[in-house]
């Protein structure tokens, strides 16, 4: 069986397309080669920024002959039926079979394909796959039609077993495959043949060619890491940078700089992004201080002078760039100071969304809500409006300006700057988190009412206007403003409730801008997310505080709260999502949801998890059949009869003992669940139902629910509802699959 070498060579790919082209290479080709007959035992895709590489060992030399038996219409058919039947099998009608069928003769095709050659087959599939290449971003270049993220130069592509190596026959828009390659740019320009991958891979590597990328990137951490510890430093890890510079060169050689002493007082992450975004630089530590202090650049290039010439013009264009960062850092410290009122001042020209506002706008309803979510998680009230007031105003920053990446981080360092305390100074830093599954959650009261905030108010302002996520369409990012939702609440174990947070939001954005609301709407709002005074009670609130503004009384008076129930079912469906990495099924949530108090998530969660907990007994995939064997055996006698069958379950009409054991088993659970529930005990919960296993199991075994006796089929169907209702205390176990 040969193997197959297949490698792309071209000007530099961009770092971030690698990884993803690697993979296509290997699916396209490995695809492409299985469904034309052949097999392999192993495949491998490598990356350089000048070369995509394809390594296949143990292909098969052949594809398999086949032979397809295809049935045609009958020998007396119309000569059109015939006649496409040939087309579509390529035959001749004398080439045809008559064979007997159940309705008469029946034209048969026997249609044999022979096998073909492996060189065949991949020069077939190597060419579709460079022209259908799905690169982010493509080129044509000179007179020709070929596509490719950078032109191409040159295409690699042999079949090598025992005999040797064999150049597949290909020709791509003039570029003919062959066995040759080049090495490093610079180091090592000459081109060379090779006649296997193994080979190929050696010679590379004298070439000064490091093909693994992972390869490229260890050697870069584990140098680096050497380079800062004989500085008595430390690398500031970022895995995505490192990631980053082994896909922009081929052969790495570290070098460590010295950050100049008059930067070192700007903030460590100023210094650490302004590194990372303009010159693909790792940051270095000082523990004993722990300000950025170093870096660590990574040539592509081995120098006689040991790279202190790369070294040395790095250091002048990053002293340039910091020296902007550090006029940006002053410049913004003397408006913090100041008080930020231009920042502020300039975000109501500044345009969320034109339906919604102005950032001014947006800031005011987020300090509103999260004025009255504050009592709820334990934060201060002034703190939290006042954090909310100050959290986006270094948007109008110079430096975030610069670095959009550094939004929140800048604004605590503005707010300590204007003398805020810490607690307002981390609500302005953290209440974008978390921004995705693995970020970090905010864990301080007034980080979370802020952060809460914000996402509330994106969430309720585009669910008021009705512009929702469709499909894998989400430009507004609020997927992941829900999970953000959800994972303050589990994370912080907040007991609160959804539908009297996204009540009041959306209230606030349906009232608009209207110059009766403010003030007014505030406190009937504020009162009604503390005690959950929706509906009629808040509408007497209104009519007692507000007789004088009809506008938003009446819209208060005439609110309709299918919105909110809209976006508690958007929130539970991302619940689904966010629990199945924790091994909770869909269905499994489906059955607590149904429950009352589906608005608090910690509540749904901690139903569902025990629930989850019980299916994985033996006693609890056994009980689960029961409940729902029970439930669908009284919703169609109750179909049949009517009726309803939910009162007057008598033990003195029991005829068997399994029966009375079954009623004397839910007169003890029943209590247990009810009181276990009431305390949200659920573990307790569940181990009391769960000891209805076996009563029910011996009653579906031993009695006969729908009896000629009409007593005793009423009877029994009512202690049917009995065990239905004590599940239904738990869950709807009816929507537990399997």
């Amino acid at each position: 069986m040969p193997d197959l070498l297949i490698e792309l060579f071209s000007e530099e790919i961009p770092a971030r397309m690698q990884s993803r082209a690697r993979e296509d290479l290997k699916r396209l080709m490995t695809d492409g080669l299985v469904e034309a007959g052949l097999t392999y035992a192993s495949a491998g895709a490598f990356s350089t920024p000048r070369r995509l590489v394809l390594a296949v060992e143990g292909l098969t030399a052949h594809s398999p002959t086949t032979r397809e038996e295809r049935k045609g219409p009958r020998t007396d058919a119309p000569e059109k039926a015939l006649e496409g039947f040939l087309r579509s099998t390529g035959l001749t009608k004398d080439q045809l079979e008559a064979r007997d069928d159940k309705k008469g003769q029946v034209w048969f095709a026997t249609i044999e394909k022979p096998g073909r050659p492996a060189a065949d087959i991949v020069a077939e599939v190597l060419e579709r796959t460079i022209r259908d290449f799905p690169w982010p971003k493509s080129m044509r270049w000179g007179d020709g039609s070929l596509r490719w993220v950078r032109p191409l130069h040159s295409i690699l592509c042999i079949l090598s077993d025992e005999a040797g190596a064999t150049i597949v026959a290909l020709n791509v828009d003039g570029i003919a495959a062959g066995d040759t390659t080049r090495g490093h740019r610079f180091m090592a320009p000459d081109a060379f043949a090779v006649t296997g991958f193994d080979d190929y891979a050696a010679k590379l590597r004298r070439a000064r060619v490091m093909l693994d990328a992972s390869e490229r990137e260890g050697a870069i951490r584990q140098e680096a890491e050497s380079l800062a510890f004989a500085r008595g430093w430390e690398i500031v890890p970022d895995d995505g940078l490192l990631g980053e510079i082994a896909g922009l060169v081929e052969w790495p050689v570290p070098l460590m700089g010295v950050i100049e002493a008059r930067f070192l007082d700007l903030p460590p992450e100023v210094l650490q992004t302004s590194m990372k975004e303009h010159q693909k630089f790792l940051s270095a530590r000082n523990p004993k201080t722990g300000r950025i202090e170093g870096f660590i650049t990574v040539a592509n290039i081995e120098t006689p002078d040991d790279g202190e010439t790369i070294l040395s013009g790095n250091q002048r264009v990053l002293a340039a760039r910091l020296s902007d960062a550090a006029f940006f850092w002053e410049n913004d410290l003397r408006e913090a100071k100041a008080g930020m009122e231009a920042w502020a001042e300039g975000l109501k020209s500044v345009t969320f969304h034109n339906k919604l506002g102005s950032q001014a706008d947006r800031i005011e309803r987020i300090a509103a809500l999260a004025r009255e979510i504050a009592p709820l998680v334990g934060a201060d009230p002034d703190q939290a409006e006042q954090a909310s007031k100050l959290a986006k105003l270094d948007l109008q920053s110079a430096m975030v300006g610069e670095f959009p990446e550094l939004q929140g981080t800048m604004g605590r360092y503005y707010a300590k700057a204007a003398g805020h305390p810490d607690a307002v100074a981390d609500a302005a830093r953290d209440h974008y988190s978390p921004l995705g599954p693995s970020d970090a959650v905010p864990t301080e009261p007034v980080s979370i009412a802020v952060a809460l905030a914000d996402k509330i108010d994106t969430l309720t302002g585009f669910w008021a206007i009705d512009d929702k996520p469709t499909g894998s369409k989400d430009p507004f990012a609020l997927r992941r403003a829900a999970l953000g939702v959800i994972r303050l609440m589990l994370e912080n174990d907040l007991r609160l409730s959804v539908d009297r947070l996204n009540d009041a939001a959306t209230l606030r954005h349906q009232a608009g801008n209207s110059p009766d609301a403010p003030g007014r709407l505030d406190a009937i709002l504020s009162s009604s997310v503390a005690v959950g005074m929706f509906g009629e009670e808040t509408r007497k609130l209104v009519a007692e505080a507000a007789s004088d503004a009809p506008a938003w009384h009446s819209l208060i008076d005439q609110h309709d709260p299918a919105i909110s129930d809209d976006l508690r079912g958007f929130l539970h469906d991302r619940l689904k999502v966010h629990l199945r990495d924790q091994g909770i099924r869909h269905d499994v949530i489906d059955a607590v949801l149904v429950q009352p108090g589906n608005c608090d998530l910690r509540l749904v969660v901690n139903r569902a998890t025990a629930l989850n907990a019980m299916l994985q007994t033996e006693d609890g995939k056994n009980l689960t059949q029961g409940l729902k064997r029970a439930g669908n055996i009284l919703a169609q006698a109750e179909a049949q009869d009517g009726v309803e069958y939910s009162f007057g379950a008598d033990p003195k009409f029991a005829e068997t003992d399994v029966e009375r054991a079954l009623f004397a088993a839910l007169d003890q659970a029943e209590p247990q669940i009810k009181a276990a529930t009431k305390a949200e005990d659920f573990p307790a919960a569940m181990s009391a139902i769960a000891a209805l296993r076996g009563p029910i199991d011996s009653f579906f075994d031993a009695v006969q629910v729908n009896a000629d006796n009409q007593i005793l089929r009423r009877n029994r169907l009512n202690l049917l509802h009995r065990i239905r209702e004590a599940g239904r205390q738990i869950a709807d176990f009816t929507k537990v699959e399997g």
